[in-house]
């Protein structure tokens, strides 16, 4: 989900981002919690769902628009570090209907995938799906290694670099 696509500038830089998540197929809704987040609810119907995102992602002014009643805490960005400021402090549930519930959470820094294998980080990347065991060397990890089918569909364009990129981020920090 994007949210403050009223802030014209801010959402074309976050649409072009997102860009290569639309190419493989996930879906992205738009909208702007301040003016209507209607959109969202069908996709929260019959689910609990959480809200995760850095503060100031606009997560607490969501669960405003969609329960008035919730009062969640909000604040501004913060000026001087242009980042949200953290206004949740706990995990919260909010029920939306008997079969639907919504969990705002606090603002997160980073999000940690220690606990996945190099394999595990691999498939989450449905896009590397049909190139996965067709790497000359077994072991590959997709980052010098030649013969790589991932780096060859990077330079076909049929993979976005930027997510390649990703990938060899999250699997060096796991070094």
């Amino acid at each position: 989900m994007l949210n403050k696509c009223d802030l014209a500038e801010a959402a074309a830089l976050a649409r072009a981002r997102l860009e290569p998540y639309r190419a493989i197929g996930y879906r992205v809704l738009e909208l702007s919690a301040t003016q209507d987040a209607s959109a969202l609810r069908p996709f929260l119907t019959g689910h609990s769902s959480v809200l995760v995102g850095q503060s100031g992602m606009g997560k607490s002014t969501l669960i405003n628009a969609l329960l008035p009643e919730a009062q969640a805490a909000t604040r501004e960005i913060s000026s001087a570090l242009d980042s949200g400021k953290h206004t949740t402090t706990h995990a919260r549930l909010y029920p939306l209907d008997a079969n639907s519930s919504l969990i705002d959470c606090p603002g997160v820094q980073a999000f940690g995938l220690h606990h996945l294998s190099f394999g595990g980080i691999e498939q989450g990347f449905v896009e590397f799906a049909a190139y996965l065991g067709q790497c000359r060397f077994h072991d590959c990890h997709h980052t010098h290694e030649p013969g790589c089918a991932i780096r060859k569909a990077v330079e076909a364009g049929k993979i976005d670099a930027r997510r390649l990129e990703l990938f060899q981020q999250i699997t060096a920090s796991k070094a």
